[in-house]
């Protein structure tokens, strides 16, 4: 069992689900809805979300002592998210309340190929600038597993900075904005153990149009690096070898939303435990394939003790 301190947005979530009007076209664009008119909707279904507190899930489901960081405000939906955080178990005493904006709320229209459209209003969530890297003192965590900063790179410099003179190790998550600043990205890495972007990600950081390209460079910045690339599975490499990955399975998809922030923490979990860097990735891919099963990034999270099968990971040359 470890400790570790997820920090990044907390969000409500409102999936709105409609089997005909959320219908899609063949370039992947929602059938238009015209303005002026009442659209009936099938489902509505709430429930909690943002990176952070789906990693948090995935650490404290998995046995691991699990910290929350990030900032909400108090109102119902600031409520809901510490209701599903007590749920859990996870420790959420090192949240900041910021009563001037509001807590963080995405609603999602979901369409029935799984894949969606998220309208976010991050309130409260996107103000990092009052997180005190100082608490990580109080915390003492054995790693702290980071999603975006919405590119405030200065701050994510005083929070790797303190992590790593507490001897915490780092995983980041990063998102497109932190990319946009890539020379202060790129000085962050000699902080990051263990560094998770998908293909078009990567393909921002360093140059190249194959996997096993990508992240072999890559890996000369961090020790650990994993690249997702969607329905093609996922290329991976430590210090010693470089693993290609392919499905765990290949399911129908109800909802996308959280697979990525699954994937990331369902390592993370298992490599905390003691796990083998490939039994690690397994656990991640069953994760995240779960999670899509499911509406809502956390009804599918999986416990420590769920059952898993084998999946085709083999070493490349």
């Amino acid at each position: 069992m470890a400790r570790i301190v997820s920090i990044g947005a907390a969000l409500q979530d409102v999936y709105l689900i409609d089997h005909d009007d959320f219908g899609t076209n063949s370039r992947g664009f929602f059938n238009q809805i015209e303005l002026g008119t009442k659209v009936d909707i099938d489902k509505i279904k709430f429930g909690t979300g943002g990176g952070a507190t789906n990693a948090a899930t995935t650490f404290a489901r998995h046995g691991h002592e699990s910290i929350f960081m990030g900032c909400i405000s108090n109102d119902p939906a600031g409520q809901a998210i510490l209701n599903s955080l007590d749920d859990e178990g996870i420790d959420s005493s090192y949240i900041t309340y910021l009563n001037r904006y509001q807590t963080g709320y995405s609603v999602v229209l979901l369409a029935p190929s799984g894949e969606r459209t998220i309208l976010t209003c991050r309130g409260a969530s996107a103000h990092f600038d009052a997180l005190s890297p100082d608490d990580l003192e109080t915390a003492c965590p054995d790693w702290l597993y980071v999603t975006t900063f919405r590119g405030e790179m200065d701050i994510l410099d005083r929070f790797f900075t303190k992590a790593k003179s507490l001897g915490t190790k780092i995983m980041f998550n990063p998102g497109n904005l932190e990319l946009e600043h890539l020379r202060k990205f790129l000085g962050l890495l000699t902080d990051v153990d263990v560094l998770l972007l998908n293909k078009s990600e990567a393909q921002k950081v360093v140059e190249g149009k194959l996997l096993t390209e990508l992240v072999s460079k890559l890996r000369n910045y961090v020790p650990n690096v994993i690249i997702t690339d969607g329905n093609q599975g996922a290329i991976a490499a430590d210090s010693k070898e470089i693993y290609r990955a392919g499905l765990y399975e290949d399911v129908p998809i109800k909802d996308s939303t959280g697979a990525g922030d699954a994937f990331g923490s369902g390592f993370l979990a298992a490599y905390a435990d003691g796990k083998s860097f490939v039994d690690s990735l397994i656990f991640a891919s069953a994760n995240s394939t779960s999670v899509v099963q499911h509406i809502g990034s956390k009804d599918g999270i999986l416990t420590k003790n769920a059952r898993l099968h084998n999946m085709p990971i083999e070493e490349v040359r």
